[in-house]
């Protein structure tokens, strides 16, 4: 499904105009490297047209502590950023367009738990509205993860993405962001930003036949 006419813009969550949708929309992630965990992703709909962009911030751990997803034309819609305090369950901040000193996070991105971290299992907190908090889970090394709402409700799933024309199984640097309608598509690839650092690998299975980048197809 391509993506639909817009929701009106009522959620004060919402990362900006033009990202809530009134009807499902599913959107295919391309990592632009795999050498390391979050060297850079492009983001496009259905129509292959760029939806967002994450530029290659390279191998440094300096350079992934913070993160900043863009729109097509490089304005930045929302940052990332590793807390700085140590944390045994990894918490990130997420603030709207580029952060400048000063600037108050809008949510916080958090392991529930240190303990299995094949799986994912992260609290997201809302800081703006308290009783707002989403769960992410699932193997995001696998491309299998779901976001649910505070009453159990998917609002976002990240899936292994299938070519349309040959039914086969792309590799796992491209993979399908499928966003509920009323969910902030942002939000979601946002979420994502803060899944590859925390459960960041190497994209090619040791031992696998290396499979093939594959552009986005158009979907019907």
């Amino acid at each position: 499904m391509c993506m639909a006419s817009h929701a009106a813009a009522e959620n004060t969550n919402e990362v900006g105009p033009g990202y809530v949708f009134k009807e499902e929309i599913h959107l295919t992630v391309l990592k632009t490297s795999l050498f390391f965990a979050g060297d850079g992703f492009t983001v496009y709909d259905c129509k292959g047209q760029l939806v967002f962009r994450v530029d290659s911030y390279g191998p440094d751990t300096r350079d992934r502590d913070e993160l900043v997803l863009m729109d097509p034309n490089g304005r930045c819609l929302l940052t990332v950023r590793r807390k700085q305090r140590p944390s045994l369950h990894q918490r990130w901040e997420g603030f709207k367009g580029e952060r400048m000193d000063g600037d108050k996070p809008i949510f916080s991105v958090k392991r529930a738990s240190i303990i299995g971290r094949a799986r994912a299992s992260l609290t997201v907190e809302m800081y703006d509205n308290p009783g707002e908090e989403y769960q992410i889970e699932g193997c995001f090394s696998q491309r299998c993860c779901t976001i649910f709402n505070v009453t159990k409700e998917s609002v976002a799933e990240i899936r292994r993405k299938v070519d349309p024309t040959t039914s086969v199984v792309l590799g796992k640097e491209v993979f399908s962001l499928c966003v509920k309608a009323g969910f902030d598509a942002a939000f979601a690839m946002g979420f994502v930003l803060v899944l590859d650092q925390i459960n960041g690998e190497d994209y090619v299975d040791s031992g696998a036949t290396a499979e093939p980048a594959v552009h986005p197809a158009i979907e019907d």
